[in-house]
Formats: structure tokens, C-alpha cells, sequence
């Protein structure tokens, strides 16, 4: 989880609620800025001249997912954006629901966002759906995105990963670790709710031709691009980020033998060094 510093005096910028100490670029800021008739919430520190955003995996949110990259991706190099996506963690209300199009809404969200709070180009590091998020990003604002990073993400689903969905679809099968970090979030009856929701949401994709969430995009993504798997990701198999690989134009592959499905958080500290590397390459 994350380790932050919050306090110091609360300011108005434009229709950002910002709280944040004004100490060093170790602090971090936390508000909420209306983006597409939504308020958003997140989370940002460091003051490097590179902007990057964390796009969380599905339910997820600033806090649960990302705390070790807040924490620890060199701030001197790079200034770091974390946020909820709308329905998620802090950015609600709305309560959160999955239209045909929710990785499109996403996308276009996340960009606005950035753009709302100044940043003119920025990189994307995606995790999960958050990676699926980054990939039609940087496929349809390629003025934008200066290189981007995902892991545990896929353009498409097989009836393999239905499978997977539907077994982990009941939560109240979770280990209670497993469900704690979401039930903290949401309380357990919106999780099970919401998680079912998500469910029936990546479901729908299988009728489209090839199961495809975002294969048709693919070719349109021209930002520098790393694709990172962990080896032993349960939910993830190797043909996903096999086929980012082979139709995201120069994109390159980066293995962890030992890496499950949250690979950033177990091995943060290899992570976040393979990320600064390629985003300072």
C-alpha cells in the first residue's frame, strides 16, 4: 500500500480540490478534477520533467494498486499521476457500470484528465484492464503519449480466459486476503456486486468477431512500447502478451520468470527499475 504523505493547507484550482505539502517532490497530491461530467480522483507527486499515468486493473484505484510506484519511481526524473477510474475507488459517485464501450470511456477519461491537469504529453504505465485502457490511449491520441508500459493485459479474450473470468466470478470463493484490499475500498456487498458486474462487462466481448477488446487499434499505436508478463501470471497466459508483441509496431517484451499476475507489487523494486530504464531509454 501506498506510503503518503498527506497535510498542509488546501488550495482551489479551477475545479481541482488539491491537498498536498508543499515540502518537497516526495509529497503527494491528492484531489479531484471534473473530467467528462465526472469527478475524478487522483493522486500525484514527483516533479520531473516526464509525465507518467497509473492506469489501475479492474475495481482498482490509486491505493490498491499502485502504492509501491508512488512510493518509489524517481521523482527528481519524473512527475507520477495515479487515478481512480470513474466508479472506482474515489472517483465515486457514479456507481460503476461496463457498456460495450467502458475501455473506450476509460481511455478518453484518463486522457482528459491528463490534459485537464496540464500535461501536454505524458507516458502510460497499465496495469490489467488498465493496460487495455493505455493501449487504446496511445492508439487514438498518438500526439500524446510518449511511450507506454503494460503488463497483464490482453486485445482479446479466448474461451480459455471466459473460463478463467467465471471462475473467479463468486468472491465469497477469495481467500479473505485476497478480498480485503476490495472490501476496504468498497465494503463487501459492492465488491461482490461490483466484481460480478466486471464479470458480465469482459464477457460481452466474446461476441465480437475474435473476441476482440482492442485487436483492431493495435496497429495504430506508435509510441515506443513495453510489454512486461510475469511467466507464472495465473490469469494472464503468454499468448496475450505474445500477440501485443507481434502487432504493436517495435514493441518489445520483457519477462519475469517469477512473476504472477502482480508482478509491480510482489517484485517492485525490479519493476520499477525495468520501467525507469525504458522510460528514460
Amino acid at each position: 500500500m501506498a506510503l503518503i504523505l498527506r497535510g498542509g493547507r488546501r488550495f482551489m484550482r479551477g475545479s481541482t480540490t488539491m491537498a498536498a505539502l508543499q515540502l518537497n517532490c516526495s509529497s503527494v497530491a491528492s484531489g479531484r478534477q471534473r473530467v467528462n461530467g465526472v469527478d475524478l480522483y487522483y493522486e500525484q507527486t514527483g516533479g520531473g520533467k516526464h509525465a507518467v499515468l497509473l492506469l489501475p486493473g479492474a475495481l482498482g484505484s490509486t491505493r490498491t494498486d499502485f502504492g509501491p510506484q508512488l512510493k518509489s519511481l524517481n521523482k527528481q526524473r519524473f512527475t507520477v499521476v495515479g487515478w481512480d477510474p470513474r466508479g472506482y475507488g474515489r472517483s465515486r459517485p457514479p456507481d460503476r457500470d461496463f457498456p460495450p464501450d467502458f475501455f473506450e470511456r476509460d481511455a478518453k477519461d484518463a486522457v482528459d484528465l491528463m490534459k485537464a491537469l496540464g500535461f501536454a504529453r505524458f507516458s502510460l504505465l497499465g496495469w490489467s484492464d488498465g493496460g487495455i485502457t493505455a493501449l487504446i490511449a496511445a492508439a487514438r491520441n498518438p500526439d500524446l503519449i510518449n511511450k507506454m508500459v503494460v503488463w497483464g493485459s490482453n486485445a482479446f479474450i479466448s474461451q480459455d480466459d471466459l473460463d478463467l473470468y467465471d471462475a473467479v466470478r463468486d468472491v465469497s470463493q477469495w481467500s479473505a486476503r485476497m478480498r480485503q484490499p476490495m472490501e476496504e475500498v468498497y465494503g463487501a456487498e459492492v465488491f461482490a456486486k461490483t466484481w460480478e458486474a466486471w464479470v458480465d462487462g469482459i464477457t460481452q466481448f466474446k461476441h465480437r468477431p475474435q473476441g476482440s477488446i482492442c485487436m483492431e487499434l493495435l496497429p495504430l499505436v506508435s509510441c515506443p512500447t513495453l510489454i512486461v508478463h510475469g511467466e507464472k501470471d495465473p490469469m494472464v497466459p503468454s499468448c496475450h502478451p505474445q500477440y501485443l508483441l507481434k502487432h504493436v509496431t517495435g514493441s518489445r517484451l520483457h519477462l519475469m520468470p517469477e512473476g504472477k499476475h502482480n508482478i509491480h507489487l510482489r517484485f517492485a523494486e525490479e519493476f520499477n527499475q525495468v520501467v525507469e530504464d525504458f522510460l528514460e531509454g
